[in-house]
C-alpha cells in the first residue's frame, strides 16, 4: 500500500518527538527537579502516533496515567506539557495537575487521569454528546490492559453498542498491570475478545508497527463516522521504562520485576527503529530528512525544559483557585 510522504514523515516525527521528550525527563526525575510521578511511554509511541494520525483536530481523546504520547500525538503543546510536569503556572493545567492530569481542549484532548479505567466513562459521555449533536466527531478512549479488569469498561461497551456511539475503545496491552503480569490476572489473554458479547467489531494489532496501528484506527474511525457504532482495538506493545519513573527506582531499589531478557527482546522491536528501517529500506524518505526531524525534536525539547525551569510555580495564595466549591 502506498502512503503520502507527508504522512510517513509526520508519523516518524510524532514518534521521535514523544521518545525524545520522554527520555529527556529521566535525569530531571532522578535529580529531584521533577517531583511528581511520571509514567513514561517510551516504547509505546506507535500506538499514539498511529491512532491520532487517523483523527481530525476536533475529534476527542481521553487518556490514562501514561498519556504524554497521546497528548503530543493529538497536537498538545510540548512546551505546555513539560511546564506542567515541572509544576509551572504556564503548564497546560496551570501547574496543578502534573504528568497525569493533562488537557488541551483546543486540540481535542479532553483529559487524562490516573484512575484505572477512570476516563472510559467520560469518553463514552463525550461520544454520546457527539451522537446527540450529530457533529460527526469521533472519540477515542485510551486505556491499558489493567482496565480490562474493571467493571466500568463492560458497562460502557454495552451502552456504546446499544446507542451506536462513535467511540473507539483502544487498549494498549503492554502485558503488565503495574507489576502484575497479564498471565497472572486473566484467564483469557486476548483482550480484544471481550467486545464479542456486545457485538462490537474488534481486532488485535502489532502496537509497535505504526502503519498497522494507523490502518486499524482509520478503519475504526470510518465506521464511527458512518454511524455504525463503536469499535475495539487491542495494540500489543511494551514499555521500555519502569511502571513509574525511569526504572522503578525507589530510594535506589530496583523494583521492576520484568526479566531483563524480556525487556531486551522488546527493545529489539523498538517501533521507531522499525519504522526508520522501513522508510530507509524502501527509499520512502531520505536519511537526511529523518536526521533533520530528530534534530528539530531535540531542540524543541531542550527549549521546553529551559523555559520550564525559568518559570514560576503557582503561588500558595492561589491554592483555592480553579477548585469547585
Amino acid at each position: 500500500m502506498e502512503y503520502p510522504q507527508e504522512l510517513l514523515e509526520n508519523l516518524y516525527r510524532t514518534m521521535v518527538r514523544i521518545r525524545i521528550c520522554e527520555e529527556s525527563l529521566v535525569e530531571p526525575i532522578l535529580q529531584g527537579k521533577i517531583r511528581g510521578p511520571c509514567h513514561l511511554c517510551s516504547g509505546q509511541e506507535a500506538v499514539a502516533a498511529g491512532v491520532c494520525a487517523a483523527l481530525q483536530k476536533d475529534d476527542y481523546i481521553f487518556g490514562t496515567h501514561r498519556s504524554h504520547g497521546h497528548f503530543l500525538a493529538k497536537g498538545g503543546s510540548l512546551a505546555a506539557m513539560v511546564a506542567e510536569i515541572y509544576g509551572c503556572e504556564t503548564g497546560c493545567s496551570r501547574g496543578r495537575g502534573g504528568s497525569m492530569h493533562l488537557i488541551a481542549p483546543e486540540q481535542g484532548v479532553l483529559g487524562v487521569a490516573p484512575i484505572v479505567a477512570g476516563t472510559i466513562s467520560l469518553a463514552m459521555g463525550a461520544a454520546l454528546a457527539s451522537a446527540i449533536r450529530r457533529d460527526n466527531r469521533v472519540t477515542v478512549s485510551f486505556f491499558g490492559d489493567g482496565a480490562a479488569g474493571e467493571g466500568v469498561l463492560y458497562e460502557c461497551l454495552n451502552f456504546a453498542a446499544l446507542k451506536k456511539l462513535p467511540l473507539i475503545f483502544l487498549c494498549e496491552n503492554n502485558f503488565y498491570a503495574t507489576h502484575l503480569p497479564l498471565r497472572d490476572c486473566r484467564v483469557e489473554d486476548h483482550i480484544f475478545r471481550i467486545s464479542e458479547p456486545f457485538c462490537i467489531p474488534a481486532r488485535q494489532v502489532d502496537g509497535n508497527a505504526v502503519l498497522e496501528v494507523y490502518e486499524a484506527a482509520k478503519e475504526a474511525v470510518e465506521r464511527c463516522r458512518q454511524g455504525q457504532g463503536p469499535a475495539f482495538i487491542e495494540c500489543l506493545t511494551y514499555r521500555l521504562r519502569g511502571h513509574v519513573g525511569p526504572d522503578d527506582n525507589i530510594q535506589g531499589t530496583h523494583t521492576d520485576i520484568r526479566p531483563r531478557e524480556e525487556v531486551e527482546a522488546w527493545r529489539q522491536k523498538d517501533p521507531i527503529k522499525r519504522f526508520q528501517d522501513c522508510l530507509l529500506g524502501h527509499g520512502l524518505v531520505a536519511r537526511t530528512t529523518l536526521e533533520q526531524i530528530v534534530r528539530e525534536a531535540q531542540l524543541e525539547v531542550a527549549e521546553a525544559h529551559l523555559s520550564a525551569r525559568q518559570r514560576d510555580l503557582p503561588d500558595s495564595k492561589d491554592l483555592g483557585e480553579y477548585v469547585f466549591k
